[in-house]
This record gives structure tokens, C-alpha cells and sequence, in this order.
């Protein structure tokens, strides 16, 4: 059973209308309106195929007549709470997809209404209820009126602008590439290695860089932990424990716990367990810890404003003010290498490697940004990165980081806290 002919139907909604999901002036007057049918309404063409959408689940199509007077037609609508009439035939088109359907009480609602529809010298839209004869005694004819509420009509049945916007939204999530609740590949390995309960827990999520910190530092030291995957958009209980704000990466040992990726890097150093990241002489660890803030400070922020910029003439902008934040980490590196002090991994690497690892999963695919030359200082010190069986072990398939970090590069809304800080200016969280 259609709920009209083609010719009676409004024209589809355009995609930008359904996803603006803008509505139209005076909706609910409108709406209120043509579910009452108090009196004659003429819609014009642009009228109907503007609100008729919205309403149009009120009401199901029965019949049309063709006029032999003149250039009309009149279509005829039962309040769909009438029910189906029986005998109503069952469509056979295999094509058409079966929806599961409710059975509910027939004759819930007896009003009716016709619209006629002209076609010349405009196409109009003429609505008025169907009049029924008065009662013997002088009563209301029934179904003059609703039984029931606009309200009680939109519980049992959406508009077609409430389906086409679903439809749309199903249609996007199958096309949109989603963030990872699960590491790949060979950080999968790691987490299955690591998935036993341990008095050492690590709160991480596979695409967070800050958490990949925490995650490189405790197998460069060999320390044994237990990793637990966090959607970072679905907070649990035990992380909110830990960090009321439900940020990971977030450590608990014993019955005590903390977060935030350098100072939980400094902790872990402080245990004193495994392969140092910083070396004993205090000028040197500071220096250290100076460009660690330079990381912080300035690599990061650029590389997530870089991403996240939508104007095409401020992208090079971005992409030049990274080269340089980044080449004043590369001046300063030990010059042979290949780590930032030399031949061992320390806290810098620590914490520069996820953004370098994702110059080229997130920032080339997405923001063309070139690889560094294999012989340059920069080049070797990404390439002993990769390398690196510690890094190795905490990094997923291209793949994941790609479609993790699309919500950034188009700079959806409520990306992520971190995104939303850069959106507006202020420090990362």
C-alpha cells in the first residue's frame, strides 16, 4: 500500500536539507495545522513538498480519483490509526525490503481528509476533512476529529523527514571510517601477551598517541603489566576512579593510581625497574626534560592544528610552523644517532615517537605531508623508530590510524577533548 501517488508525493529532500536538518518556518504551526484540517487549506507547490514531510505519517493514502470536471485529482487519507482495511492486499515486490510490522487495534481513529490537486494554471493542493452526515439526534458526526493526539501519531510512525535522516545517517556510518576500540596487528599480539590481571594496569586506547607513550616506555623496560582497551568515548567506572576527567593513559598499581602521559613516564623512570630513560647527570636529564616540554609544548599542539584545519590556505601555514618546531628537535639531536642522545632509546624518543609515527599513517594521507630523506638526521632517527622492537610491539596496521584519525582531519565536533582544545585556542588537556 503506497501512501500516495507520485503525482500527490513532495519532491525528496536534498541531502544538505536532511543533514542541516534545518526546519522550515512556522513547522509546528504547520504541523498542528494539517493534522487539525480545521476549515479549507491551500498549499502551494512549494508549501506541500516543504511541509507535507513532516506530517505525512499522520496520515495513510487510500484512494485517488481522477476528475472528469477538470484538470485534478483527488486523493483520499485515512488517519493511519484507522489501521489497514481488510483484505488489503500484501505487496509482492521482492525487491522491497519486509519490516518487521506491529499489529495494533484497527478503528483507533476515524477521521478522513481529501486532497485535490490541481495541476493548471499552478499545481495547488486543496486539503479538507471528508464531512460525514450528522447524527439522528444532533450529534457530532464521528471522525470529524482525532481521537488521539499528534503526539500519540508521531509515537507510532516517524515523518518521512525523520526516515530520510536516519536513512542518511546509517548511509554515512557505513562510508565513515570510525576509530579502533581493538590494536592490530602486532600490538594486538602485545595486548594478548599482557591481558592476564596484574597488580601494574595500563588504561590505554590503541590510536592515543599520549597513551602509546606510556605503552613504549613499559616495554622498553620490560616491565610486566596488564593492558585494558578504553573507548575513550564510552568512560568506564574504574578509569573515572583513576581520572575523573576518564583521559587515558592512566596507570593503577596496587591500590593507588595516576594519569597523564610525562608524568606517568616519570614514574615509571622513578620505579627504577629495566633500561633508564634518562641518564644520571642532572644537566643532562634536564636538557632532557627541556625538549620533552618542547615536544609538548609545541610538536603536538602543531601537529593537531595541522590536521585539523579546514581553510586550504592556512594548511601550509600549519604545515610549515610543524617543519620548524621539528627541525629545532632534529638541530639539537645527538648528531650520529640514531636516537635523540645516540645508540639507546630515552625519554625524548619516548616522547616524540607516536607523532612521528603518525607523520606518515595520519598526516601524508591525509595532508600530503612528505617523508623525511632516508639519509637526513631526521629520516634515520623515524627509521630506528620503526625499528625499534619496543615501538613495533605498541604499533597497529596503517590502517587503524587512518580511520581513527578521519574525525580529526574533517575536525568533527566532539572529536576528542584534545581537538576541541585546539579548535578553540586553549592548552591541551
Amino acid at each position: 500500500m503506497n501512501d500516495g501517488l507520485a503525482m500527490a508525493m513532495p519532491m525528496p529532500m536534498s541531502l544538505e536539507q536532511v543533514v542541516a536538518n534545518q526546519p522550515p518556518p512556522d513547522l509546528e504551526e504547520w504541523r498542528r495545522r494539517l493534522f487539525m484540517v480545521e476549515g479549507t487549506i491551500v498549499m502551494s507547490e512549494d508549501d506541500w513538498n516543504t511541509y507535507w514531510p513532516y506530517i505525512d505519517n499522520v496520515w495513510s493514502h487510500r484512494s485517488t480519483q481522477k476528475s472528469k470536471k477538470g484538470p485534478f485529482v483527488t486523493h483520499y487519507y485515512d488517519c493511519r490509526l484507522k489501521g489497514r482495511p481488510p483484505g488489503t492486499p500484501v505487496n509482492q515486490d521482492p525487491n522491497k525490503k519486509k519490516r518487521k510490522r506491529t499489529a495494533r487495534e484497527r478503528d483507533l481513529c476515524e477521521m478522513k481528509i481529501k486532497i485535490i490537486e490541481a495541476t493548471t494554471p499552478i499545481r495547488t493542493f486543496t486539503i479538507e476533512k471528508v464531512k460525514r452526515e450528522i447524527g439522528e439526534n444532533g450529534e457530532e458526526p464521528a471522525g470529524e476529529y482525532h481521537r488521539h493526539t499528534l503526539e500519540e501519531s508521531d509515537r507510532i510512525k516517524r515523518n518521512t523527514v525523520q526516515r530520510q535522516a536516519l536513512k542518511l545517517e546509517k548511509e554515512i556510518k557505513k562510508v565513515q571510517k570510525t576509530y579502533h576500540k581493538k590494536a592490530t596487528g602486532l600490538a594486538l599480539q602485545t595486548v594478548k601477551r599482557h591481558s592476564k590481571p596484574n597488580d601494574l594496569k595500563l588504561f590505554s586506547s590503541c590510536f592515543c598517541p599520549f597513551a602509546q607513550r606510556v605503552w613504549i616506555a613499559l616495554e622498553v623496560k620490560g616491565i610486566n603489566y596488564q593492558y585494558i582497551e578504553v573507548d575513550p568515548y564510552k568512560k568506564p567506572a574504574n578509569l573515572l576512579e583513576i581520572n575523573p576527567r576518564g583521559l587515558v593513559p592512566a596507570i593503577k598499581h596496587g591500590d593507588w593510581g595516576c594519569y597523564e602521559s610525562t608524568v606517568l613516564l616519570e614514574y615509571l623512570e622513578d620505579l627504577g625497574v629495566g633500561q633508564p630513560l634518562l641518564v644520571q647527570h642532572p644537566q643532562v636529564r634536564a636538557n632532557s626534560r627541556l625538549w620533552c616540554d618542547h615536544i609538548n609544548r609545541h610538536i603536538v599542539p602543531t601537529f593537531y592544528r595541522y590536521l585539523q584545519e579546514q581553510d586550504p590556505l592556512k594548511v601550509p601555514e600549519h604545515a610549515e610552523e610543524l617543519r620548524v618546531e621539528i627541525d629545532k628537535l632534529v638541530n639539537v639531536a645527538d648528531a650520529v644517532g640514531p636516537f635523540f642522545m645516540g645508540p639507546y632509546i630515552t625519554l625524548v624518543d619516548v616522547s616524540v615517537a607516536p607523532w612521528f609515527l603518525r607523520l606518515r599513517r595520519v598526516l601524508q594521507p591525509y595532508r600530503g605531508w612528505p617523508p623525511a630523506d632516508v639519509n637526513s638526521r631526521l629520516g634515520v632517527w623515524v627509521a630506528a623508530l620503526e625499528a625499534s622492537e619496543a615501538i613495533k610491539n605498541t604499533t597497529s596496521d596503517d590502517a587503524l590510524y587512518v580511520d581513527s584519525y578521519e574525525r580529526y582531519a574533517e575536525n568533527r565536533p566532539d572529536t576528542s577533548q584534545v581537538a576541541n582544545a585546539i579548535n578553540s585556542g586553549r592548552g591541551l588537556p
